[in-house]
This record gives C-alpha cells, structure tokens and sequence, in this order.
C-alpha cells in the first residue's frame, strides 16, 4: 500500500477534500459524530493521509486555551481523528499523530486531547498521558467542573510543568467542551 501524507490548514482544503474528510469521520465514529464534532475540528491543522482508494485517515490540531495555576496556556487540541475501516490496524493513526505531534511540538506549549476508550490505546502508546487532576471549562455561567472528561483527558507536555493538584480550565465551546 502506497500512503501519502498531506499536512494542510482548513483554509487550503478544497470543498470536495472537505466533504471526505467528513464522510469518513462519519464512518469512523459510526453515527456518532455530528455537526458540533465537525465544527470543533476545523480552523486548525489537518493531517491527511491517501491511498490508492482516496481519504485514509484523517486528525486535526486547532489552538485552545486552558488556565492552569493562574496562567493562560496556548494548547494544540487534537480533534477529528479517524481511520477508515478497511485500513484500521495498519499504522495510519500513528502516522496521523506523528505529524499533528509534529505541529503541537513546535508551536504549542501542550497537546490535550479527550480519548475514548477504543482511542485510549493509541495515544498512551505514543506517550501521551492521562491527567490525574481535575478538568474544569469556563462557561458563560463560570468554571465548572467536568468530571466525566477526567481520566479521559490526554495531555502531551511540551514546554510547560504542570500540576495535577492544580485544575486544568479549557475554554468553552458549544457541544462537547472536550
């Protein structure tokens, strides 16, 4: 199998690389990716990868803030990873990680993440790391706390030392906020 890995910002995507983007989260997540899960995956960086049959795998990074010990923290957010079935197995999440780390690395001071437990393998893997301590989102009515993100959240430490006695507070956003 002939792969080729394609790193692009929403801007530089065609419609038409767009719409299969979509179609295979569609098929990844098997119904349970919908508009929300979308919107939360673009305006960042997509890594894409092809093969003879057109869209393999696919994961974004898009720029998040998170508070944590009275700083503001700019995180690259991995969002809208998926695999399409008849390849799974095969390394392509890995190559699909391999350059959104890439990108978290040289710009960000984290990566975050929220995995499911199917994903979970994938990312402890590549060395990223549950975080123990609290996650919490500033909502429009204050931080609140979100303990069924906690021990699904992923972190991947760049630059910055962190605290798990301490509270990780992402920005809000419609739908999931993780």
């Amino acid at each position: 199998m002939t792969i080729r890995l394609r790193t692009a910002h929403t801007a530089d995507l065609t419609p038409a690389e767009l719409g299969a983007v979509h179609a295979l989260l569609e098929g990844a997540f098997e119904g349970g990716f919908d508009a929300e899960d979308w919107e939360h995956g673009l305006g960042g960086i997509h890594a894409l990868v092809l093969d003879e049959r057109g869209l393999a795998a696919h994961g974004s990074v898009i720029q998040r803030r998170v508070l944590h010990r009275g700083r503001s923290l700019r995180v690259g957010y991995v969002e809208a990873v998926g695999v399409r079935a008849d390849v799974r197995r095969t390394g392509l999440g890995g190559t699909v990680m391999a350059e959104l780390e890439r990108v978290i690395d040289g710009a960000y001071s984290l990566g975050a993440l929220s995995a499911s437990e199917k994903g979970a393998p994938l990312y402890t893997a590549r060395g990223w790391q549950p975080w123990s301590g609290r996650v919490c989102a500033l909502s429009p009515d204050g931080v609140v706390r979100l303990p069924d993100e906690e021990g699904s959240t992923f972190l991947r430490p760049v630059a910055a030392a962190l605290d798990p006695a301490y509270e990780l507070v992402f920005d809000w956003r419609d739908g999931d906020v993780l």
